[in-house]
Order: structure tokens, then C-alpha cells, then sequence
């Protein structure tokens, strides 16, 4: 079936492409079926164009209208921009809200990149096994990533409702939290809320790239640590960890610029409240833009944003050694 199916694509292919393939079957004699030069040619810019066309449109373009817009001031009362390069950029060092957002940004960064890297490993470790049931176990760890972060953050804003939610009634039961303290009420409650929709969602990702990553791991050490003796604890700290160090990394790195970039769990579950207690960088670019109007300062923090992420995510390239 394979062969009759590329036989069929084959054909197709010369009848579209019109008259430099020779065709011996023809009953008119042999015809010359010309294929396009791009279509034969070594050459890798017709293969790379289409996603180059892409990231240029959806990537670059973007990025350089917001550097375009951020050299502008405007008046949100009077919709007047007149152009001041270096306006938005001071008022950005300036801003205590923007430092106040860098800090809730890195610690809700550091803080659920640390848990989903931790559980991801210890649940990828126990479903390393070929036994019966586990293959299915493997496979409902991806339910999580199919749900959009926004319908996850609605569903952990009704969990933690003071009057109905499933959560907050067993914190209640245990005594760890007050019914006149809802858990979206406090400032460290509530960060830690959106940390915990956060990992809910994301440490399957990390689970199914540590999967790979122990799947991918020769044996053979493994069984002479085995023959020497070794017990499990020295194995993995001795052999899986050191093999698994780039592995690890680069899902650190992924996960981090994604991590830094967080939005939709904090706009629906605390509207980056109380007060500014879960504020991120584009939570906040998102409410100068959507609230105040002010397109261009909105750009400058985005832009400012882009630049921390880039910053942090080469320091760690460098000093782990990340390659791809």
C-alpha cells in the first residue's frame, strides 16, 4: 500500500509540475516532465521560507512595532503622541511598580519552576517501567496541557471560592486557613494559589520531557553499578543525574522564558490583586495597555521584559552549557 501510494503521489507531482522526469510507461513514447528548478534544487532557502515568512510576521514584526511605539509619549486624555525616544525608558527605571513586578515575577518563577522540576522528575522516575497499566498512566499525564490556562485558572478560582470551593472547604477542615481569609485574599495566599494552577498544568511537560530523557539513558552503566554493589540512591545521584544534566537544563530553560512570561492564570484568578500583591511584568504591560491606554509605555515594558528574558535565559545557556 505504501508503494502504490507513492507511486499515485509520484504521478501527481509530474502532472502538476508540467513537462525533466522521463516517464517509460507513457504508450505516447517518452515524455519529459519538467519539475521546477526550486523544487530539484540542494539549495535549504525554498524549505526554510515558509517558516522564515512566519516568524517574521507573528515574531519580528511584532517586535519592532513595539520599539517603534515605545519612542513615542502619549497623552492618554487627549490621544496625542508626540515623539520622545528616551521618555518611556526612563519612566520604566523609575517605575516602582515595574520593580515590584521584576520581584513577583522571579519569585513566582523561581518558585514553580523548582516544584514542577522537582515532581517532574520524582513522577518520571516512578512511570520509568515497561510494566502493564503504566503506558496508559504515561499517556493520561498529558490530559492537564490539553486544557487552556485560562479555563485552568477559572477552575481553580471556583476550587478556591470561600463558600463552595473544594479546596478551600478542606483547608478549612484542617484548620489551615479561616473562612474570613479566603486563599485569593491574602498577598502570599493568593501568589501561591496561582503557583499551584500553575503546576498542576505544567509538571506533566516536565514529566514528559524527564521520561524521554530516562528512556534515552544507555543501560549499561546502570548494570555494572548493579554488579559493584551500588544501591539505588548512589545510582541516580552518582549516574542518572549526571547523565540527565542537559536534559534537565534545557527543560529548565524552557520552562523558565515560559514561566517568566505568565499571564493568563493571574489576569483570571487575581487580576494581579490584591492590591499589586501578583503582579507580574506583563501582567502589568497588560493592564497600561487594556486600562490606561497608554500603548506606548505598554510597548516599552513588554520590550523591557523581552530583554530581562533574553539576559537571563543566555547567563544560564553560558553558565550551564546548554546546546541544541
Amino acid at each position: 500500500n505504501n508503494i502504490v501510494s507513492l507511486q499515485c503521489l509520484s504521478s501527481c507531482v509530474m502532472v502538476w509540475c508540467g513537462p525533466v522526469m522521463r516517464d517509460p510507461d507513457s504508450r505516447a513514447g517518452a515524455k519529459l516532465i519538467r519539475l521546477p528548478r526550486w523544487l530539484t534544487s540542494e539549495h535549504p532557502f525554498p524549505w526554510l521560507f515558509p517558516a522564515s515568512a512566519m516568524l517574521i510576521v507573528f515574531g519580528l514584526y511584532p517586535v519592532l512595532y513595539s520599539l517603534w511605539l515605545s519612542m513615542f509619549k502619549r497623552n492618554p486624555a487627549t490621544r496625542i503622541e508626540t515623539f520622545r525616544p528616551s521618555w518611556n525608558w526612563s519612566k520604566v527605571f523609575a517605575d516602582d511598580r515595574v520593580i515590584d513586578a521584576v520581584s513577583v515575577t522571579l519569585t513566582y518563577t523561581l518558585i514553580a519552576l523548582t516544584i514542577q522540576l522537582v515532581l517532574g522528575l520524582a513522577i518520571a522516575l516512578l512511570l520509568d517501567s515497561d510494566r502493564k497499566g503504566f503506558g496508559l498512566l504515561r499517556s493520561l499525564m498529558i490530559l492537564p496541557l490539553v486544557v487552556p490556562p485560562a479555563v485552568t485558572g477559572m477552575m481553580f478560582l471556583l476550587m478556591y471560592d470561600g463558600s463552595f470551593g473544594v479546596i478551600s472547604h478542606m483547608l478549612y477542615g484542617l484548620g489551615l486557613l479561616s473562612p474570613s481569609t479566603p486563599i485569593l485574599a491574602g498577598g502570599t495566599s493568593a501568589l501561591w494559589g496561582v503557583i499551584i494552577a500553575d503546576v498542576w498544568q505544567w509538571t506533566p511537560f516536565m514529566v514528559l520531557i524527564m521520561l524521554a530523557g530516562l528512556r534515552a539513558l544507555p543501560k549499561d552503566p546502570f548494570e555494572a553499578a548493579a554488579i559493584d554493589g551500588a544501591t539505588d540512591m548512589q545510582a541516580f545521584f552518582r549516574l542518572t543525574l549526571p547523565m540527565m544534566s542537559k536534559i534537565i537544563a534545557l527543560a529548565v530553560l524552557i520552562r523558565g522564558i515560559d514561566l517568566f512570561r505568565i499571564y493568563d492564570y493571574i489576569k483570571v484568578m487575581t487580576d494581579s490583586g490584591p492590591g499589586t500583591a501578583t503582579e507580574t511584568l506583563t501582567a502589568y504591560a497588560g493592564t497600561i495597555y487594556f486600562k490606561n491606554a497608554d500603548f506606548p509605555y505598554a510597548s516599552t515594558v513588554a520590550l523591557f521584559t523581552l530583554i530581562l528574558v533574553v539576559i537571563i535565559a543566555n547567563l544560564f545557556i553560558k553558565i550551564f552549557k546548554v546546546r541544541f
